[in-house]
């Protein structure tokens, strides 16, 4: 079997221990067992990409977490941490010693609607604090990120707006059903309200200098898309170009897996402690072979960022003649184009109860 391109992108799951109570996600109702959970030593196991994403559950409930993100920095040049921000001293002392580290915390709203969603009193506080001390420190590469769901869309608008009168990074996703969430009735009930809500969004970040925000806006297009039901705009590359591990050790492509429509996992660190083992492994082609007939249109910066950036044409295209309207007073054209670029034709075609 040829051997199979490097990852850029890698997900690390560190814990399903957390200490919010989210709506939208049920990860807190099934915790690991800290003794059970992926080791430093396992993670030194993993191979060298371009970006690392620690996430969780909380990863701050992590004693460990100084000693993980280390070795995450012998592994990749940039390590970001998606967190709720609850564990605000942890957090301030690993940016402390770790002051190139990426921190998104997530805030769905504004306070009530933050608190509401999020199911804790005092996250939105705890989360702004944070990010502001994380400002004052000069940590770089901070924002929020912001998951929109049912009626917190206007919110995201405001959190958009915020962070930009401060000078912070916001990224933005829609909820998904998926094992990783324990969650399978997610589905926006306020289509029209949240798409546009997404376009004025769109067109606000077009407005902006900066050609990431208007990459961003690209992104945020393709989230309307999702919402609506249609196929993905750009293929999902899963397993080829990024993957996820979880704190079992399992490797899978991706975390949108359904069992409903398919679940199989390429390997796992722990029973064969060699990555590239596993990475040119049959089992691996095998999932890559469901990857590319997956029915799902997901729409996830982890499985979204790294083919807009292998096929830059499209985004960069559209971001330049949607940029040029902008500067002449025109929005959007939010064509939602599905490009083709030679991905099956049975990708994301939406069909109920497929099994592969």
């Amino acid at each position: 079997m040829p051997q199979i391109a490097q990852p850029t992108d890698m997900c690390i799951i560190v814990t399903y221990r957390c200490p919010m109570r989210c709506k939208m996600c049920d990860i807190w109702e099934h915790p690991t067992k800290k003794e059970e959970e992926i080791t430093p030593d396992e993670i030194r196991l993993l191979p060298r990409v371009k970006f690392i994403n620690i996430t969780g559950g909380e990863p701050f409930v992590r004693e460990d977490l100084e000693e993980i993100i280390e070795i995450c920095f012998t592994k990749s040049p940039r390590v970001v941490i998606s967190t709720s921000g609850w564990h605000e001293d942890r957090l301030i002392a690993l940016a402390k010693r770790f002051p190139n580290i990426g921190i998104r915390i997530s805030i769905e709203g504004l306070a009530c609607k933050n608190d509401e969603l999020r199911g804790r009193h005092g996250g939105f506080d705890k989360g702004l604090r944070s990010l502001l001390i994380l400002k004052e420190m000069g940590v770089k590469d901070i924002g929020f990120g912001c998951t929109v769901s049912n009626n917190n869309s206007a919110d995201m608008l405001s959190l958009y707006r915020l962070s930009k009168s401060i000078g912070l990074e916001f990224a933005t996703a829609a909820f998904h059903n998926s094992y990783y969430f324990h969650k399978y009735d997610n589905k926006i009930t306020n289509k029209e309200e949240v798409c546009a809500d997404f376009e004025k969004l769109v067109n606000l970040q077009l407005k902006e200098n900066n050609p990431k925000s208007w990459f961003r806006a690209f992104f945020n297009m393709g989230l309307i898309n999702y919402i609506e039901g249609n196929r993905r705009m750009l293929p999902c590359e899963a397993g080829l170009v990024n993957f996820f591990v979880e704190p079992y050790g399992d490797i899978y492509p991706c975390n949108g897996l359904e069992e409903k429509y398919w679940m199989e996992k390429m390997g796992n660190i722990r029973e064969t402690p060699d990555f590239q083992q596993i990475w040119n492994s049959e089992q691996a082609e095998k999932v890559r072979a469901m990857v590319r007939k997956c029915p799902k249109n997901c729409w996830m910066v982890g499985t979204a960022s790294p083919v807009m950036k292998k096929y830059i044409k499209a985004p960069l295209i559209w971001s330049a003649k949607n940029k040029l309207r902008s500067l002449v007073g025109k929005p959007a054209v939010l064509d939602k184009c599905y490009y083709e670029v030679g991905q099956d034709p049975q990708q994301g075609d939406l069909r109920e109860n497929i099994v592969l």
